[in-house]
């Protein structure tokens, strides 16, 4: 299961998305912090599985995203939005932030 939360933007979606068991943790390695506890509520959304998480997505037209796990990093590379050679990883952790220039 993984927590989905979208923000409307005048450019469109910014997609907030992160695997329920990360939430609550704090990333760390060497100089990079991945807080999902103090920011918990930017991704707590709602809990969706796989599924209709592709569903979700598919129908966005997304202008920014913040992606962190291995369930949710894997459903944009199975969709084709972000390539592996995109994917960050932080103590294990994969993690991708999209950003389109307009």
């Amino acid at each position: 299961m993984l927590y989905i939360k979208t923000y409307a933007t005048e450019k469109g979606s910014m997609l907030a998305m992160c695997d329920e068991k990360l939430i609550g943790k704090v990333i760390e390695e060497g100089d990079i912090v991945i807080d999902l506890d103090s920011y918990a509520d930017f991704y707590k959304g709602d809990l969706v599985d796989v599924e209709l998480a592709k569903e979700r997505i598919n129908k966005l037209k997304i202008h920014t995203a913040n992606i962190i796990g291995d369930e949710s990093v894997g459903i944009l590379i199975e969709e084709g939005i972000v390539k592996k050679g995109d994917v960050g990883v932080v103590a294990g952790v994969p993690y991708v932030h999209i950003y389109r220039i307009d």
